[in-house]
């Protein structure tokens, strides 16, 4: 397949009037006047031609969760990102006994990396819990948080077929650092639901924590006198997660988000539940009563659970916010891909990548989704 007459968002985060060619499920060639030669040419005049959109923290869509432990709620979650031009993602996991995760990453792991027409990719696995700080839980049920547990990681791991991505974690909690040292030689690791102080966050970067999960909430605030994790987060290469969905993050607070860190450092996250494309109404997340309405997720205490937006609404409101739109295409792409290691498959244009790749209309709507090479 050729793609012609497009606007390509490149691998130097710039955009420029290219043709792109797929052979089989991989981009063969990127240049400008690639001749058909008898293959299939899809037209792209007047719209772009980007990556495929990776989201590395969601929990659920259309109803189902990842946390149901079930392949048939990953693949429903996985039709839905794909019809919206999510084309990677990790399964998100929340804070639950370890027989429950293990099911769930057992049941998980066959489908990691498994290309299947009409579907997102199931990447890996995120596993946002249970090691956290009660104070700062907002929706994880605290039933289920512990102290940080390198072996109890280890096992998980394995039932996941070392499909563990990232796993998030409070580093003031005990054994919080130690666990850091030791994890982060396995998989990234994200500070995350954490009271943690600058000086503690600071010794977690300096231990091997690359990461901070959804940026501003679930941790103490950014204070001139206690900077915490969002200050000892800017002086460090690590990764911060961004939920671009208008109700978890002021637009004044994202724009103040890119210029801290960074448009190669932020990631913009959906963090989205199983209400994500679903009417207002009440539904669940794990093991609490979640209230929709009026675009908002919230658990019984009034903390919110979670979004119900997509990553491409995400990306499309980053935009609204003020964020260029080549910042908030890497937000988008190649950042979260490069934070959890799957830059060599997915993530951005270049040739011996898996073509992957959305061809949008100027106004951002999508015209078509493209998936290991096939209009999808």
């Amino acid at each position: 397949m050729l793609i012609q007459n497009g606007t390509l968002f490149c691998e130097d985060g710039t955009f420029r009037a290219l043709d792109l060619e797929i052979q089989g499920d991989k981009i063969a060639a990127i240049g400008p006047g690639i001749k058909a030669g008898g293959q299939e040419v899809l037209d792209a005049t007047g719209c772009y031609v980007v990556p495929g959109l990776v989201d590395i923290h969601i929990h659920g869509a259309m109803g189902a969760d990842f946390s149901d432990g079930e392949e048939a709620s990953i693949q429903t979650i996985a039709r839905y990102l794909l019809s919206q031009g999510v084309t990677s993602f990790l399964g998100t996991s929340m804070a639950l006994p370890e027989e429950r995760l293990s099911h769930i990453f057992r049941t998980a792991r066959p489908l990691v990396g498994r290309v299947s027409p009409g579907m997102a990719v199931l990447r890996g696995i995120n596993m946002e819990g249970p090691f956290f700080n009660l104070e700062k839980r907002g929706a994880q049920n605290p039933e289920y948080i512990i102290p940080p547990d390198a072996e109890m990681f280890r096992r998980l791991n394995a039932d996941s077929g070392e499909s563990i991505r990232t796993v998030a974690v409070a580093p003031e909690s005990p054994g919080g650092l130690e666990f850091i040292e030791e994890v982060s030689k396995i998989c990234s690791v994200s500070l995350a639901h954490s009271s943690a102080g600058y000086q503690i966050a600071r010794q977690a970067f300096e231990r091997g924590a690359n990461h901070v999960t959804h940026l501003f909430n679930g941790m103490s605030p950014f204070h001139h006198r206690d900077p915490g994790i969002v200050g000892a987060a800017v002086g460090t290469d690590a990764y911060v997660e961004l939920i671009c969905d208008g109700v978890h993050v002021h637009p004044a607070a994202v724009q103040a988000a890119f210029r801290l860190f960074g448009e190669d450092r932020v990631c913009l996250v959906s963090d989205a539940m199983r209400a994500c494309g679903m009417p207002d109404g009440q539904y669940d997340l794990g093991g609490q009563t979640v209230t929709v309405s009026d675009g908002r997720a919230t658990i019984a205490s009034g903390s919110l659970a979670g979004s119900i937006t997509v990553l491409t609404d995400c990306l499309r409101r980053a935009v609204t916010f003020g964020i260029p739109l080549e910042a908030a295409l890497k937000a988008a792409t190649i950042n979260p891909a490069r934070s959890v290691g799957l830059d060599h498959v997915v993530g951005s244009l270049s040739t011996g990548k898996q073509a992957d790749l959305l061809v949008l209309q100027k106004d951002l709507s999508l015209k078509h989704v493209i998936l290991a090479g096939r209009v999808q």
